[in-house]
């Protein structure tokens, strides 16, 4: 029996063990190899590790945390979650393990908008965030496939960055491809537009299973509803990263440093909870 098991390996479950292991409670990572972000080559925008890859900055977070001997972490994915409070279990291939509380970290699956070539380019020259890719079209013309009021704020917030926007509905592209330089957009009307990148809205679903078989609370936007200290509705139930949001906030969070946040948030809640009366 473990004090905690913490599903998901992405940040804010290997900053949920690290938070857990410090304080010498016994905490098992069970991480899928699964990422959000598997697709992109450099994460951006998170303090001292600018530019580092994902895959970098997950290989330095698994040998931080191997400093700690109450901590263990397994590459392997969860079949099946069910308990309570006090004794939860979790199901993988290896077999069956139990803890007293669970942090749900498993992240969200991304669906693109259906324009042939662009989810092939997801993670490398089209983006959603302006704020972990934009500098890196600097200067330079972007399209902003999006439908909605959305497309504006987008273009206004790029407006200091890049040289200029070219915004259309998705359903007026017909192709993306990539060319030497950028993409080139094929519309609809037979025109084509040149760009050094796309930024697009997509659709976050939950990866995972685990937030609804448990029972958690999830909100209207698809993120698991949790306290201002990650505690979803479920005692003994914890959730960070980008899969779960405050029922006052429009939307998960996507970047890094957030989610690591809310992962340090998650581990702390389970810890704090375990010994208050």
């Amino acid at each position: 029996m473990y004090d905690v098991i913490v599903i998901g390996g992405g940040p804010a479950g290997l900053q949920a063990a690290l938070t857990i292991g410090r304080m010498h409670r016994t905490v098992l990572l069970l991480d899928s190899g699964e990422y959000r972000n598997a697709t992109v080559a450099h994460a951006h925008n998170l303090l001292t590790n600018d530019g580092r890859s994902p895959a970098e900055l997950r290989g330095i977070a698994r040998d931080e945390l191997a400093a700690y001997d109450t901590v263990e972490v397994r590459t392997t994915a969860v079949t099946a979650v069910s308990g309570s409070l006090g004794d939860f279990e979790v199901t993988t291939a290896d077999g069956t393990e139990r803890a007293a509380r669970l942090v749900l970290a498993t992240g969200m699956r991304d669906e693109l908008p259906p324009v042939p070539g662009l989810a092939e380019q997801w993670g490398r020259l089209v983006a959603q965030c302006p704020f972990c890719h934009g500098h890196e079209f600097a200067g330079r013309r972007v399209g902003i496939l999006i439908d909605g009021e959305h497309a504006g704020m987008i273009e206004r917030m790029l407006r200091p960055v890049v040289a200029s926007a070219f915004i259309a509905r998705p359903a007026d592209v017909a192709l993306v491809t990539e060319v030497d330089g950028g993409l080139e957009l094929s519309l609809a009307d037979g025109s084509v537009e040149n760009v050094a990148g796309v930024f697009t809205a997509a659709t976050a679903t939950q990866r995972a299973p685990f937030a609804a078989q448990l029972g958690c609370g999830i909100l209207p936007g698809g993120g698991v509803e949790i306290d201002a200290m990650g505690r979803t509705t479920v005692p003994g139930v914890y959730a960070g990263g980008d899969m779960a949001h405050l029922a006052a906030v429009p939307g998960p969070m996507v970047s890094l440093a957030a989610a690591i946040a809310s992962g340090q948030l998650a581990g702390a809640s389970a810890v704090r909870d375990a010994i208050m009366p």
